[in-house]
């Protein structure tokens, strides 16, 4: 789960549907 945080937060534009939610993480 961590390792999914890790790469949404740093790729956060990349993933544009999730960028949402990790955009304020």
């Amino acid at each position: 789960r961590d390792s999914r945080v890790v790469e949404r937060k740093k790729y956060g534009k990349a993933k544009a549907r999730r960028s949402f939610q990790f955009s304020k993480r």
